[in-house]
């Protein structure tokens, strides 16, 4: 009988949370991130949405977060409600990836999953765009090395900052104009907003393989990826739970394969 895995990704602004078994992510859910949630509260949702979509049991749990308090309580929540101990994932899980990163432990764990779920799909040169409350980039080179990336304001952020600090200037509706050129105030900040953040997008992109070499295949996930990704030419797959994946398959590779942490072996990237 297959492992069922839950795994779960705390970003600052949502959680996504998806139950696999093997390889098949079953089921999936996406919460609003609250620091203030209790390890009670978790267990209330969680068997609910458990129970509704029928999984009787959970055999793993698995955690990325970059929320450090909710870290902690889904660490109460696992134990509490499922008996099991929640597999935080860290830098030093990724045994057989090599990370050229300065400093591992600074990287956000979201994207180590990406980069591990990208190159898991592609096998060849990456760049993973996470198009979420920040926009981030990802470079994996051919032989499987991760280089690093770039993070920049995600689509979100930016229209906040725009519309807090522009007296004359409303908040409107994350949809694409006719034209670049707007002839209203509506469709000149959706041009600018949507089009501008596309071109964000296509141009790091073109930095990064210019910077490396490469033609490297462009993986987006994230929030507003499925939104951006139609308006950016160099967007080759769209992958909604590529985050979920690379969660699943640190977890698998840790703890059902037997892999040692960086750490247990004495070894830095």
């Amino acid at each position: 009988m297959n492992q069922l895995v839950l795994a779960i990704d705390v970003g600052n602004t949502h959680t996504v949370l998806g139950v696999f078994a093997a390889e098949r992510l079953l089921c999936h859910w996406r919460l609003k991130t609250n620091r203030h949630r209790t390890a009670d509260e978790y267990g209330f949702y969680l068997e609910a949405l458990l129970r509704q979509q029928r999984v009787g049991r959970v055999d793993g749990v698995a955690v990325s977060s970059v929320v450090p308090p909710v870290t902690a309580t889904l660490r109460q929540f696992s134990e509490r409600f499922l008996g099991l101990p929640a597999h935080v994932i860290s830098a030093d899980d990724l045994v057989e990836m090599p990370i050229l990163y300065d400093d591992p432990r600074q990287l956000g764990t979201d994207r180590l999953a990406n980069v591990v779920a990208a190159y898991e799909r592609t096998r060849s040169a990456t760049i993973v765009v996470d198009c979420g409350t920040a926009t981030k980039f990802e470079f994996v080179a051919a032989d499987g090395a991760y280089w690093g990336g770039a993070i920049a304001p995600g689509l979100g952020i930016a229209a906040d900052a725009l519309f807090a600090r522009a007296a004359r200037l409303y908040r409107v509706p994350f949809s694409w104009p006719a034209t670049v050129i707007g002839r209203n105030t509506v469709s000149a900040l959706q041009a600018g907003l949507m089009h501008g953040h596309a071109a964000l997008v296509d141009g790091m992109v073109s930095h990064m393989q210019r910077e490396t070499g490469t033609s490297a295949r462009v993986v987006a996930t994230g929030g507003y990826a499925a939104l951006l990704a139609p308006y950016c030419g160099c967007v080759d797959e769209v992958a909604e739970f590529l985050t979920l994946e690379g969660i699943r398959l640190i977890y698998h590779r840790r703890n059902v394969q037997g892999e040692q942490p960086r750490a247990a072996r004495g070894e830095t990237s």
